[in-house]
């Protein structure tokens, strides 16, 4: 049984900081709304596939959730940090309760700049979900404390996920494949990291509209609890 299968994600404002979306993918089914943050870009529709794709994984294990597009890639899939702190302090702003970062920085010296948004994210009840690590290096935000991590598990189930402990810190592995497409192989879609991260996200809004007033550490809790064996 999927976690929290019950759950729709219905109402739950997520926010997708990616390459944009294009809500006409019949995978997506629409936005809520959102912003353009890359200043090369004219509109939040996504010009690379990466975001949409994103999307889609999230749309499929919480189709009533309300999604919002933060574009911050171009078509290389490049950003610059201060975009991203600029992406998550929207987010904050605009009340999202739960966040896919499916990218992330290994250089550790921008800690200390995301340890104060996560911790104004904290206080808005904000779930930021990103990935723990990046081609096997630890990754910001998502080692530090107030982020729920999400590693990669190749032979996990789309619809499920483990949690682990890594170095006395609860990780989440997750599928790295997409939603599938008809017709074309699961290697030779889009997969990785970026995968397991919205896989996860969708099992989250799930959890977040079951308990929408628990706090990051009670949503992790419960999602240990409730994995699939």
């Amino acid at each position: 049984m999927e976690p929290f299968a019950g759950f729709s994600g219905r109402g739950v404002r997520v926010a997708i900081i990616d390459s944009g979306v294009n809500p006409a993918h019949p995978h997506v089914a629409g936005l809520a709304g959102g912003i353009c943050l890359n200043p090369n870009g004219a509109s939040y529709e996504d010009d690379a596939g990466h975001g949409t794709a994103v999307a889609g994984a999230i749309r499929e294990k919480a189709p009533e959730a309300l999604l919002y597009a933060v574009k911050v890639f171009d078509q290389r899939l490049r950003t610059k940090v201060e975009i991203i702190l600029q992406a998550l302090d929207w987010a904050i702003e605009n009340q999202m309760q739960v966040v896919n970062l499916s990218l992330g920085t290994t250089n550790p010296t921008h800690r200390a700049r995301f340890e104060q948004i996560i911790a104004r994210a904290l206080e808005r009840n904000l779930v930021l979900v990103a990935a723990h690590e990046m081609n096997g290096q630890p990754a910001l935000p998502g080692i530090l404390p107030g982020v729920l991590p999400v590693g990669l598990d190749w032979d996990c189930p789309r619809e499920s996920y483990r949690a682990v402990t890594k170095e006395a810190q609860t990780v989440f592995l997750a599928s790295g494949y997409p939603r599938p497409i008809p017709g074309l192989p699961l290697q030779q879609n889009l997969n990785g990291i970026s995968f397991a991260v919205a896989n996860m996200t969708g099992l989250v809004v799930r959890a977040k509209q079951a308990y929408p007033q628990a706090p990051l550490p009670e949503i992790m809790r419960l999602l240990t609890e409730t994995q699939c064996e």
